[in-house]
């Protein structure tokens, strides 16, 4: 079984005149899988994250530095957010359940510890696929 996810759009320059063309992509995530959410803050993940998923599929870390702290925002709650988060993302895996992490993700340091989780639930190397799904400005979010 598989998610298939349409009007992903990409923009790339024109080969001729250098102005953006918009393409629509359709992408294709197997189920079970874990698909973690790489961006800076403010570039669209929870936007494309909305979108596109179920929201019992999609594990925010500012949700859960809301649920241990009462405040989204408080990064002194970080620590226990994605401990709580890192926990049911391993426990939807184990179910077979599709599982998309929202948090900024952007060094490898980050992503480690769901890279840990995939391979202990499915005993192998996780795969990505790196592709520039959505091209925002943080500047006008």
């Amino acid at each position: 079984m598989s998610k298939r996810i349409r009007g992903v759009r990409s923009r790339s320059p024109a080969p001729i005149s250098g102005a953006e063309t918009v393409h629509a992509r359709v992408l294709n995530i197997p189920e079970p899988s874990l698909v973690v959410l790489i961006g800076a803050t403010g570039s669209g993940k929870s936007t494309f994250a909305a979108r596109h998923f179920k929201p019992t599929e999609v594990l925010s870390s500012d949700y859960y530095r809301g649920v241990v702290s009462d405040d989204p925002n408080d990064q002194q709650a970080t620590q226990p957010a994605f401990e709580a988060l890192h926990y049911l993302a391993g426990l939807r895996l184990r179910l077979g359940r599709l599982t998309v992490v929202d948090a900024t993700n952007v060094k490898p340091q980050d992503r480690a510890p769901l890279v840990r989780i995939a391979r202990d639930v499915w005993s192998a190397t996780p795969h990505a696929q790196i592709a520039s799904l959505v091209h925002m400005s943080c500047a006008t979010m």
